[in-house]
């Protein structure tokens, strides 16, 4: 029976490919050596991709091939290219994040399905209907979901929706992270993410005090491995189409456990007389790799129960509790919990030193015999090298008889082949002809230009027939059945028969491959069309705020532009009423007024975001920023205002910009992770004007998840109790860096960088390059820095290049010493 719904796998290397494959998959995802959003992983030359997806398409398989990272501007002639090889050699789709690619894929290969990365943010039936209308044909949703959220969705798209069901999860709404390119330059958005949220930090208050000692772990932004398996009737019954798994950095014998976990889960949905899960099962996703599981948000808010915050990696299995130890020998003894075997390893999670790991070399049982493998409730013994300490626990963060299973089903001589039936047909003086038909019921004669003669030594016999028709060497297939016509004194030369065979095996793998292609079609793209939206100047010198107050400090200090509402760093819920008066201000003081949105607007959210859209329309902003394609959806149905895209909608490269401008916004603030030149070549291709952050504490994460909440609010218990009203915090790292910490009226976290972005001296350059907006972030801001900010940047304009030393040195002293640079001169890799 032919799955109603798709087992997604991760391949970041041949092997795990084979693995993914052999244990069930229905499609596997992977990246070639270009634009993939896990660069350190091996993946996949264009040689290797034309064979694996030739192979995949042999097993019935779809290969979905990742071009999710952004593109820069000097990448989109090499995009184009890949693309059309991807078109080429049959992928059966590509995912992206970059607006820009897939409008680049649509016009290269339109026939090439097109999938949305979860890196684009996609969390909402707003944005699914979006991206429908631009010819995608499937959405992989934020894993921040609820499943009644994920039910609705589904409900309403026309397209298919897929979401992620096991392995690691990011902190950040994937694709709105920027930690690791700000403080280590390495950027996720461009596949090279250095994990951040994996290293220890310290919850501490405005006077520097830890405020949580030890009653929580320092891992603090390390979110626990998501394992869904025990809800896959849920999620099906919610209409999910595919359901995916994590990984492509992970060894494939992971890959090939967690692939035959999950697809032993669906079987047994779908057809109930299949075995289910069971405990065995759940220790085998937990052995091959776990930093202990949770089910995210699918069933509820779990606050830090959903954090692994005193270990970021590895836990393994607890296998068993140190009963005695000898330093003089470096001996250990354990009481087992669980099986024990040479070959496993082991970590001891010690007070001092943090672990301790040991290989099982050789084992000894309780009376000091060596022994291969030992069971839970037996005491053993083996050498280790570190102290331990008695009731240790060790955990196994490795079983050798679970990786060779694992190993063994995409072992090359184990790879499990297409069974065919063969019919020869050998007349004398009539064409050798051969039927072959596989197991799905495809089939296809081949016949031969030799015409066989009568045999005056050798005759043809069955025997002979088969030795060479079973000779189907590295080929996908395997000889189950032959029967055969031959006249008793035909004779046919060997190389006829091979000749034969090879023929006729090429014409069936064209049978099955040509199926894919089939389903095939050229995607249509609607791209809404508003006339007479009213358009403004744009301004020089843009702020952003989330009150009046903060606004008003803006315009005193010479601001010719206010970006007001969003996201509330002050946590109030902004009222109609709220916008209008900041509206009447700016109006009063000759100034621009533009809306802002917030970056995340859930299922529930939507109708409230709708019916502040459609207020707008008394007092019509110059413009309404929107930072994801979800929000312009809901835009364009309820507000006329002229649209620009925040930095959120990630405008990298000439192709997004002009997406943009079809899709009918007006403006676009560039991407932070620009460099000067890329930003400047950018300004000069661009034919909608582009704003650019010089100024505040860029939010480096935005998050479902709430530190606060969860360890100081008791939100894993129901109700938060708020501490984010009762004081300031932040994240204090390794290296004594602070990140500030927001929460807004979503009670969504914000982490603020912990230095201050300061452009101040480069203003007149800025300028010069085409750029025609500066924008200052005012959020979190005291009124009266703001005011003093706005006023530095607000003279800095009237600067002229070249700026004397004496300018230089008073530019330099108004924006103080802890700022940062951004990317303006270092870019990222």
């Amino acid at each position: 029976m032919e799955s109603l719904v798709e087992l997604l796998a991760p391949a970041g290397t041949k092997e795990a490919f084979y693995a993914a494959v052999e244990n069930g998959a229905n499609a596997v995802y992977l990246a070639g050596k270009m634009f993939g959003a896990r660069a350190y992983a091996a993946n996949f030359d264009e040689q290797e991709l034309s064979d694996v997806i030739h192979y995949a398409h042999l097993k019935n398989v779809q290969v979905h091939v990742a071009v999710n990272t952004i593109i820069d501007n000097e990448e989109l002639p090499k995009l184009k290219e890949y693309l059309s090889f991807l078109s080429l050699v049959g992928a059966d789709a590509v995912l992206v994040q970059d607006l820009g690619a897939a409008r680049l894929a649509q016009q290269i290969a339109p026939s090439l399905p097109l999938h949305a990365s979860t890196q684009m943010t996609i969390h909402n039936s707003a944005g699914v209907k979006a991206l429908a209308a631009l010819g995608f044909s499937r959405v992989v949703l934020a894993r921040e979901l609820s499943i009644p959220e994920i039910q609705k969705i589904c409900r309403e798209s026309s397209i298919e929706i897929e979401c992620f069901v096991h392995g690691a999860l990011c902190v950040c709404y994937s694709g709105q992270c920027l930690m690791s390119s700000m403080i280590g330059g390495r950027s996720g958005n461009r596949g090279r993410c250095a994990q951040p949220c994996r290293l220890p930090y310290t919850l501490i208050d405005a006077a520097g005090r830890d405020v949580l000692g030890d009653s929580a772990g320092n891992f603090l932004l390390s979110p626990r491995d998501l394992n869904a398996v025990d809800l896959i009737p849920q999620l099906l019954d919610a209409g999910i189409y595919s359901l995916k798994i994590e990984g492509r950095m992970k060894r494939p014998e992971y890959v090939a456990t967690i692939v035959r976990t999950y697809r032993k889960a669906i079987d047994h949905y779908l057809a109930a007389k299949n075995p289910p899960i069971d405990d065995d099962d759940r220790d085998h996703l937990a052995q091959v790799f776990n930093r202990d599981f949770t089910t995210a948000y699918m069933e509820r808010h779990q606050g830090k129960q959903m954090m692994s915050d005193r270990r970021p990696n590895n836990r393994g299995l607890l296998v068993g509790r140190v009963v005695d130890y000898d330093a003089r020998t470096e001996m250990v003894s354990l009481k087992l919990t669980r099986d024990l075997a040479v070959g496993d390893q082991l970590d001891f999670w010690v007070k001092v030193g943090g672990r301790v790991s040991a290989e099982i070399e050789y084992l000894y049982n309780e009376e000091g015999r060596e022994c291969p493998a030992a069971s839970a409730g037996d005491i053993v013994s083996f050498r280790i090298r570190g102290r331990v300490r008695m009731h240790d626990r060790a955990f196994k963060v490795y079983d050798a008889k679970l990786m060779e299973t694992a190993r063994r089903s995409y072992a090359a001589d184990a790879l499990a082949k297409i069974p065919v039936a063969m019919h020869l047909h050998a007349k004398v003086q009539a064409p050798l002809t051969l039927h072959v038909e596989d197991d799905a019921g495809n089939c296809v004669d081949e016949k031969s230009e030799y015409l066989p003669v009568r045999a005056t030594k050798r005759p043809l016999t069955v025997e002979m027939a088969k030795a060479q028709m079973e000779r189907l060497g590295t080929t996908a297939f395997v000889m189950k059945e032959l029967t055969c016509e031959i006249d008793p004194e035909v004779m046919v030369p060997v190389s006829e028969l091979n000749k034969l065979r090879r023929a006729a095996i090429a014409a069936l793998e064209e049978v099955r491959i040509s199926h894919f292609q089939v389903k095939k079609k050229i995607c249509h793209v609607t791209v809404p069309i508003r006339e007479n939206v009213p358009t403004a100047p744009p301004a020089k010198l843009m702020v952003s705020v989330d009150s009046l107050a903060a606004a008003e400090a803006a315009i005193s200090g010479g601001a010719d532009g206010i970006l007001y509402g969003g996201e509330s760093y002050e946590g109030r819920h902004l009222q109609p009423c709220d916008y209008d008066a900041v509206w009447d201000y700016a109006q009063a003081h000759h100034v621009r007024i533009d809306y802002n949105t917030p970056r995340i607007v859930h299922e529930g959210e939507c109708s409230a975001l709708a019916d502040l859209l459609a207020h707008f329309e008394n007092k019509l902003p110059a413009a309404l920023h929107v930072h994801n394609i979800g929000t312009a959806h809901l835009a364009q149905e309820r507000c006329s205002a002229a649209l620009h895209a925040d930095a959120s909608m990630i405008s990298y490269n000439k192709s997004t910009l002009d997406f943009l401008q079809s899709y009918g916004f007006k403006e676009a603030t560039i991407s932070p992770e620009l460099n000067e030149k890329q930003a400047a070549r950018l300004a000069h291709d661009s034919a909608i004007p582009l704003s650019m952050m010089v100024s505040g504490r860029l939010p480096l994460m935005v998050s479902e998840y709430c530190v606060l909440g969860s360890f100081l609010g008791n939100l894993d218990k129901g109700q938060c109790t708020m501490p984010c009203r009762k004081g300031t915090y932040f994240l204090h790292d390794r290296k004594g860096v602070d990140f500030p910490i927001a929460t807004d009226q979503f009670c969504r976290m914000h982490i603020l960088n912990s230095k201050k972005l300061s452009l101040l001296p480069y203003v007149p350059k800025i300028f010069r390059t085409g750029i025609t907006t500066l924008r200052i972030e005012g959020r979190g801001t005291a009124l009266d820095e703001l005011r003093r900010t706005v006023s530095a940047y607000r003279d800095a304009m009237k600067l002229s290049l070249p700026l004397t030393e004496e300018e230089e040195k008073r530019l330099q002293m108004q924006e103080g010493s802890d700022i940062t640079r951004g990317h303006y001169f270092r870019g990222i890799l």
